[in-house]
């Protein structure tokens, strides 16, 4: 996405010619970066014993602004890059998904709207464009069922429900009004609820946020106590205004059968399904106001019946000073995370890459779009990074 005086973009990144040598790793301190000296082949390596201890003083509020793009200016990008730009005009344009026949479906979020962009033969530019649903509620994920060539379906996540529409190959406007799946999801604070499919199509996944930075309205002890809370929920779960949020659910696709697959994820913004291997991803904003480099943002792959921390720890045993002695019940618990991201950037989907337009390299690859920081002295992210796998596997 392009940022343009409160207007946005779609940008189509393609690949055109020779590729440049690999950028040296830069790995413990000098990983951590700074946007002014940001540049495409830059590599980082991060791992836990890399983060300095958390500083509830040092607490930055330094959010970049908006400002026009100058004529012509475009993305940096690797050699052998371009970049076109397919759509501008668009209010809030928070994500994207590509439908089986190539349409670009745009969740349109603060105009309550999905827009729908059929790109012309071999060009960037599109020869149709179409609202496809108007009147929903701040509208940001999206995904087409069954899983295949031929959905049925489009699924929209509103910042309160689960929609769904009919759907045929090639429809630009909805043909039916929209079927409520899932209802009364909170809505406050993170609003973002991104969804996507198991492979074989028996699984919806819903993200939901935290209602806050760390469970600040949450009462010390659930009602009726802890022991009875820890025996009746899954590991990690909040109560309360937070109860079923900073969690990643599950649904038959009909809505029904709701269960918790993990919890502790303050804000998984984004989600995905691994083409290799069929594993669910999230890209998770960590909590604020622990210093400029505390604590990772983070991909991950979502194990079931996981906890990843939140509001009381933070990557593995790492207990939030404002939250001390509070749960030891939970220490030794936490899952670490597969891939740590510098701190704040606020990382807000990823896309795995199947394609072959791009160098052989890449396939199997992941992209994470980094929204960019508020909370740090020097600012970082406002860039998309390219998460390296191997064999399957991230190599971190």
């Amino acid at each position: 996405m392009i940022r343009i005086a409160g207007l946005a973009g779609i940008a189509l990144i393609l690949a055109t010619g020779a590729f440049a040598q690999q950028a040296p790793l830069l790995s413990g301190e000098k990983a951590f970066g700074d946007w002014k000296a940001d540049r495409p082949g830059v590599r980082r390596l991060l791992k836990p014993q890399d983060q300095p201890k958390p500083d509830v003083a040092e607490s930055a509020s330094k959010g970049g602004g908006v400002t026009d793009r100058p004529e012509g200016a475009k993305p940096q990008l690797p050699p052998g890059f371009s970049a076109e730009l397919v759509a501008s005009g668009i209010d809030s344009p928070r994500a994207v998904r590509v439908a089986p026949n190539g349409d670009l479906f745009v969740a349109d979020s603060r105009a309550n709207q999905v827009r729908v962009y059929r790109l012309a033969e071999g060009s960037a530019k599109p020869a149709e464009t179409s609202i496809f649903a108007k009147g929903l509620t701040r509208p940001y994920g999206i995904a087409f069922y069954p899983p295949g060539d031929k959905p049925q379906w489009v699924y929209v996540a509103n910042s309160n429900s689960v929609v769904r529409f009919p759907y045929r190959d090639g429809d630009l406007e909805a043909s039916g009004e929209p079927e409520t799946i899932v209802a009364k999801v909170p809505a406050s604070h993170h609003w973002t609820r991104d969804i996507a499919f198991a492979p074989d199509g028996k699984t919806l996944y819903l993200s939901v946020g935290s209602g806050s930075n760390i469970a600040e309205d949450m009462s010390a002890r659930p009602k009726g106590g802890l022991e009875d809370w820890t025996k009746s929920q899954p590991l990690g779960a909040a109560w309360g205004p937070e109860e079923g949020r900073a969690d990643v659910l599950a649904f038959d696709p009909d809505g029904s059968n709701r269960r918790t697959v993990a919890t502790g994820l303050r804000n998984c913004s984004g989600m995905t399904v691994q083409p290799a291997t069929g594993a669910l991803w999230c890209v998770v904003n960590e909590r604020d106001e622990l210093g400029d480099n505390v604590p990772f943002e983070y991909a991950t792959a979502v194990k079931d019946g996981a906890f990843y921390g939140w509001p009381w720890y933070y990557i593995g045993d790492n207990e939030d000073p404002r939250h001390k002695g509070a749960r030891p019940d939970l220490a030794g618990k936490v899952t670490v995370p597969d891939v740590l991201i510098q701190e704040h950037s606020a990382p807000l989907n990823i896309a795995f890459y199947d394609g072959g337009n791009f160098p052989a390299d890449y396939k199997g690859d992941a992209f994470v779009t980094l929204h960019g920081s508020w909370n740090r002295n020097v600012r970082t992210g406002y860039k998309v990074v390219r998460l390296r796998f191997k064999d399957g596997k991230p190599t971190g």
